[in-house]
C-alpha cells in the first residue's frame, strides 16, 4: 500500500494555497512535510483528510481514490486524521474518547486489545480515565489524541503539527513514540510539523513545502545535512 499524490491543486477561493504538489509514501515509511508558516501544509493535510475538497489532481492509497470521500468513511478504511491536541472532545473523560473510535468497529475484543496497548504506551492516561480530556495538559492531550487514533487500527495515519505548543521534553516523547508507531506497527505516517528538525529526525523522507508548492524532496538526512535548503526553507 502506497500513498499516491499526483498534482495535488487546492484553492482558498481566489488563493491557490496548493500548486501541483506530487509525492509518494510507501507503506511503513514516515514522510514529514515541512515548511514555514503559511506553506500549505495543514491544507494538504485536511484535503488528503476529506475535510477539504481538492481543486485537481489525484491522491490515492492502495489504488483507491481518497479524495472527495467523507472522513468518517476514510477512518473506517483504515487513514486516519489526528489534529492538535485541541481534537479531543474537552467535556467527555479520557476513558470515553478513547471509546469513540471503538463505536463503529465490530472487533470488541480488538478493541479492548487496543485501548489496553494505547493505555501501556501513554500510562499518564490510564492515571487519568476518570478526568475530563479539558483538564488535562496540552502535552496529555496530544497523547489522547493519537491513543484513541490507533484505538482505530489505522494503516495511514496524518498527523497535524503533534509539537504545536508542547514543552521540549514532551515533544521529544511524542516524536519517539510516533517513530515507534511506525517500526513497531508497520504504520505509514505523513507528519506535518513546523519544528523540522525534530520531524526530519525521525523521518524516512523530508517534503519541503514553500508558498504551496514542494520545493524539495528527498532523505530526511539529506536534507537535515544540506546548510542551503535549511537556511532558505527551514529556519535552522
Amino acid at each position: 500500500m502506497t500513498l499516491i499524490v499526483e498534482g495535488l491543486t487546492i484553492d482558498h477561493g481566489a488563493i491557490r494555497a496548493i500548486s501541483n504538489v506530487s509525492f509518494k509514501v510507501p507503506q511503513g515509511q514516515l514522510a514529514a512535510i515541512i515548511g514555514s508558516n503559511g506553506a500549505g501544509k495543514t491544507t494538504l493535510l485536511r484535503t488528503l483528510s476529506g475535510l477539504k475538497k481538492a481543486t485537481s489532481g489525484s491522491a490515492t492509497w492502495d489504488g483507491h481514490s481518497i479524495l472527495d470521500k467523507r472522513t468518517e468513511d476514510l477512518a473506517r478504511s483504515g487513514i486516519v486524521h489526528v489534529s492538535d491536541g485541541k481534537s479531543v472532545i474537552a467535556e467527555l473523560t479520557v476513558k470515553d474518547n478513547l471509546a469513540l473510535p471503538g463505536i463503529w468497529r465490530k472487533d470488541k475484543k480488538d478493541v479492548a486489545s487496543a485501548t489496553t496497548e494505547v493505555i501501556e504506551m501513554f500510562p499518564i492516561l490510564g492515571q487519568r480515565l476518570s478526568q475530563s480530556a479539558g483538564s488535562l495538559s496540552g502535552g496529555e492531550r496530544q497523547m489522547l489524541a493519537i491513543g484513541r487514533a490507533l484505538i482505530a487500527r489505522p494503516k495511514l495515519l496524518l498527523l497535524d503539527e503533534p509539537s504545536l505548543g508542547l514543552a521540549p521534553l514532551i515533544v521529544e516523547q511524542i516524536f519517539q513514540t510516533i517513530k515507534l508507531l511506525v517500526t513497531k506497527m508497520d504504520l505509514t505516517v505523513v507528519l506535518v510539523e513546523q519544528n523540522a528538525m525534530g520531524a526530519l529526525k525521525i523521518a524516512n523522507e523530508g517534503i519541503v513545502l514553500n508558498l504551496g508548492s514542494v520545493v524539495a524532496v528527498d532523505s530526511a538526512n539529506k536534507l537535515l545535512s544540506d546548510p542551503a535548503l535549511r537556511a532558505a526553507y527551514l529556519g535552522f
